[in-house]
């Protein structure tokens, strides 16, 4: 999953929406230079991944995608899941995507000590930018990709994957729509152990 999923994900605690928002640039051990709540935030971030990766649903999304992005296919799919999440974030969430992308932003900025190098370069082009909400146009989604094709090591074809999403709109839709309940579920369960 993406940047919102993982923000949605995290319910309403902040220090486990911050974990988990940074838990892409945090490795191994660093881990444990968070304070508790935190680190907990990067495990769920974890355990939400490791739950997308091994889902039949997406390995179906995958399939689709691999042959025209080959190793890149997870990233396509996890940025075309919080397409997805976002324009029809209403079904998912009594919060409006706005005033939801404004709280999340407000949150992890208020943290500055605790956000990796990596999460502090491209945080104010975010908010900027409000990727949270362009999310849910086909062109955020375009711009998203395009931005991570222009990062990526490899040819990757991700410039491309704009197209392919109005291609195959309703496989990727229904899809998404068939997986998303159980991830809630799933992260919901993971917040609760965590607490008790």
């Amino acid at each position: 999953m993406n940047y919102l999923a993982h923000l949605f994900l995290s319910g309403d605690d902040e220090d486990l929406r911050l974990g988990n928002f940074i838990a892409d640039s945090v490795r191994g051990a660093q881990i444990l230079q968070f304070p508790l709540q935190v680190q907990q935030g990067i495990k769920l971030h974890r355990l939400i991944d490791a739950f997308t990766d091994q889902h039949p649903v997406v390995a179906e999304t995958k399939q689709r995608l691999r042959p025209k992005f080959r190793k890149y296919a997870g990233v396509v799919a996890d940025v075309f899941y919080d397409h997805f999440l976002a324009s029809h974030f209403p079904t998912y969430s009594p919060q409006p995507l706005a005033e939801f992308a404004h709280t999340a932003y407000t949150q992890v900025q208020a943290r500055p000590e605790l956000l990796p190098e990596k999460v502090r370069h491209f945080l104010p082009h975010m908010i900027r930018h409000n990727w949270l909400v362009s999310y849910a146009q086909v062109e955020g989604i375009t711009r998203a990709l395009q931005g991570l094709s222009s990062r990526a090591t490899f040819a990757s074809g991700m410039e491309t994957a704009g197209e392919e999403l109005l291609e195959n709109y309703t496989f990727y839709q229904q899809e998404f729509h068939r997986f998303f309940p159980q991830l809630q579920a799933y992260a919901a369960q993971q917040i609760l152990l965590i607490r008790n």
